[in-house]
């Protein structure tokens, strides 16, 4: 019990780590908030899918906030955190809930990934507007949506990668 307790633990720094890597890794800057697109948002979705919904939180919430930190963007480091943890803590229920209702196991991915489009743009948008004014806030959305987009895109490339091996970790 302890050990597969241990494992669980390691997976889910892993999949932090993951996650400020793949955000950390490519960088196509965006008009309006001085944000960015990345691929970090495929590793909350994966987080979402692969983790127990409170790790699947801090996993991507501490792994995606650490990559504001070491990138500069102080001020979104609680922001990201919370919109973060929170896409890939109800990615972890409706994953669950969807395959436990013998839902195929890609359409529980899409669904994780249209969590993410949705909270990622809405969240940052909500956010921005208090710091940067509606226009601002609303010209940041189609970047979030591409980047929420893109990261559905590749987590549902690398689920049939990551599925077999990790099942033993569940």
């Amino acid at each position: 019990m302890q050990q597969q307790a241990t494992k669980k633990m390691v997976l889910a720094a892993v999949f932090a780590a993951l996650c400020c890597v793949m955000t950390m890794s490519v960088r196509i800057p965006t008009p309006g908030t001085g944000g960015y697109i990345h691929p970090g948002d495929a590793m909350v979705v994966l987080c979402g899918i692969f983790l127990d919904p409170v790790p699947a939180f801090f996993a991507a919430g501490i792994g995606s906030c650490m990559a504001d930190l070491l990138g500069g963007y102080f001020i979104y480091v609680p922001v990201t955190f919370g919109i973060k943890g929170l896409t890939a803590l109800l990615g972890s229920l409706v994953y669950r809930r969807l395959v436990s209702h013998g839902r195929p196991l890609h359409l529980a991915v899409v669904c994780c990934g249209l969590i993410d489009v949705l909270l990622v743009a809405g969240g940052y948008c909500i956010c921005e507007i208090f710091l940067y004014g509606s226009a601002a806030a609303l010209a940041g959305i189609p970047s979030n949506l591409a980047q929420g987009a893109g990261g559905l895109l590749i987590a549902w490339v690398l689920f049939p990668l990551l599925h077999r091996p990790m099942t033993r970790y569940s």
